[in-house]
């Protein structure tokens, strides 16, 4: 069996038209990666390019142990040769074929005996069962989408590709697409890269970011990591600074509406959720919602008042606050506060603070369930 290395996606690409790109990423088994930034920045053709639909001007792109593009060497593998599933935001279905049919058509590498049932099983893995005779018209647009998903999983893929795969949908779907699609990718130990410009698929998908601006990187990594850097103005502007970590459900208080969590660096009181104890979640904080006190405060509504020290901060003249990074233990937390509170309470590098937060400000993002 092929080692992490050998499985991992390896991509480095650059061109100078049509669309400008300058990048170099890679993607292990396992692992989401979010390809975010605004319309025009090279998303999809970074995409098209893994996939073989599109040769840039130069490129490197490697996975599972084999050579897919190398422009040094002239190298290139045909899209048909290349292990890839790709999902398109427009579901890209054959409207003549049932959703069983739009599967099989995927399963041309098996054996025709067993197309049938491989495609049926497929389905049920994306819940499809009884569906499974209609056509696309017949379908929802998120039941359009999870056809694609399924088809796109026939090819046994490498790796998988995500284009901007719930824009088509509303809210409601789009939440309940994000929690199957990441209940499915734990079953697959394979690179999934989606790309969006909805920072709610990142942070409710994504292990790892990559921001484009104009086609290059600006920053990328562990999405922990960069959701909790001071240093990035382009996300402030984009979505708003917030850190995003995991945490588990602990307990239940119904009676008092509040649901406790740990996490690396101890325990939060949220709004109950009916989340069941033992429960894996991804939580978020918005920088704006927490307040920074020199002193444990006394008669006051909020539950969570947490001990950390300064570990960075950033004071932009260009913005109207100060971001303050705050170390508390295994997580960083991130604050946004004026410059008037920064000199009066003497904040530096190094400070030690305590982190205030209300209940209600903690955002529970998605159910990450043990499969």
């Amino acid at each position: 069996m092929c080692d992490v290395a050998d499985r991992r996606l390896s991509v480095r690409i650059q061109q100078r038209s049509p669309i400008p790109l300058d990048l170099d990423f890679t993607c292990d088994p396992g692992d989401v990666l979010a390809i975010f930034g605004p319309s025009g920045s090279g998303k999809s053709t970074i995409l098209r390019s893994i996939a073989g639909l599109y040769r840039p001007e130069h490129a490197t792109i490697r996975a599972d142990g084999e050579m897919w593009s190398d422009t040094a060497s002239k190298a290139f593998a045909p899209p048909h040769r290349r292990a890839v599933g790709m999902v398109f935001q427009e579901y890209a279905l054959f409207p003549h074929l049932t959703a069983l049919g739009n599967v099989m058509t995927a399963l041309g590498h098996r054996p025709s005996a067993e197309r049938r049932s491989r495609a049926e099983e497929l389905l049920r893995l994306v819940h499809l069962s009884d569906h499974q005779d209609r056509r696309p018209h017949q379908l929802s647009g998120g039941e359009r989408q999870r056809v694609a998903l399924a088809r796109a999983l026939a090819r046994a893929p490498a790796v998988l590709l995500l284009d901007e795969p719930f824009a088509a949908v509303d809210r409601t779907v789009r939440r309940r697409l994000q929690d199957e699609i990441d209940e499915l990718r734990r079953t697959l130990d394979i690179p999934l890269l989606l790309v969006t410009h909805d920072f709610d698929d990142v942070v409710r998908l994504a292990t790892h970011l990559l921001i484009l601006d104009h086609g290059r990187a600006i920053a990328s990594g562990a999405l922990a990591d960069l959701t909790s850097r001071p240093d990035l103005p382009w996300l402030r502007d984009a979505v708003g600074l917030g850190s995003v970590f995991e945490a588990s459900a602990v307990r239940r208080d119904p009676e008092h509406g509040l649901l406790a969590l740990t996490f690396d660096g101890g325990t939060l009181l949220a709004s109950d959720r009916g989340i069941s104890a033992g429960t894996k979640v991804r939580v978020r904080i918005a920088a704006r919602d927490v307040i920074l006190a020199t002193s444990a405060p006394d008669g006051l509504s909020l539950h969570n008042v947490l001990p950390g020290t300064v570990s960075a901060v950033n004071d932009d003249p260009a913005l109207d606050s100060v971001v303050v990074q705050i170390a508390i233990e295994g997580v960083r937390l991130l604050a946004e506060v004026t410059r008037d509170a920064i000199g009066r309470l003497g904040i530096g590098v190094g400070t030690p603070l305590f982190a205030l937060i209300k209940s209600v400000s903690i955002e529970i993002l998605a159910d990450f369930r043990q499969i």
